[in-house]
């Protein structure tokens, strides 16, 4: 889909600030890197948000439970959004496949952040913000990692993942 005809305003000949707003519109929504990079950011975002709500609302049961289920429910609300939206390989990969690999990916993230924090848990102590820093720090890394896994291997379009059926959605 052409720029144009993705946004109405720019086929009308509008103000030079509506055919910049629809020129970023139609790159956002491209396939190549830094598009998809935006993407990946955004619902990295949406699902920390997520993760955090869950990890208050189930603190009270313990931060160990609450800590798992934020990661887990956040976990595979992410992955369901980069195959459909970040990578748009939502007809090539199918859903099972996409938690899966993602999922894998996520569980390591989930263990380099608990041993590093285990490890300099003397360094940083009881301060919270140490500990958010050292959790930023680490996150940030493995996130940088995982964009260019879920990119060039999970949902790659290579010949092997256009070859292979798509997984039935779930019900």
């Amino acid at each position: 889909m052409s720029a144009a005809r993705s946004c109405r305003l720019c086929s009308q000949g509008s103000q030079p600030w509506q055919v910049a707003l629809c020129g970023t519109r139609a790159r956002l929504h491209g396939d190549d890197p830094a598009a998809q990079l935006v993407r990946f950011v955004t619902v990295g975002v949406i699902s920390s948000l997520v993760y955090f709500g869950l990890f208050l609302l189930l603190r009270p049961l313990g931060i160990q439970l609450a800590n798992l289920t934020g990661a887990v429910v956040s976990s595979v609300l992410a992955n369901e959004l980069h195959r459909r939206l970040t990578f748009h390989a939502g007809g090539r990969i199918g859903w099972w496949t996409a938690q899966w690999e993602g999922g894998g990916l996520a569980a390591a993230g989930l263990v380099a952040t608990a041993t590093a924090l285990a490890v300099l848990d003397p360094v940083v102590s009881d301060a919270w913000w140490a500990q958010v820093l050292l959790i930023g720090a680490v996150t940030g890394a493995v996130g940088s990692v995982r964009f260019v896994v879920l990119r060039l291997w999970v949902f790659s379009t290579h010949a092997r993942r256009t070859t292979a059926r798509p997984e039935p959605e779930p019900a």
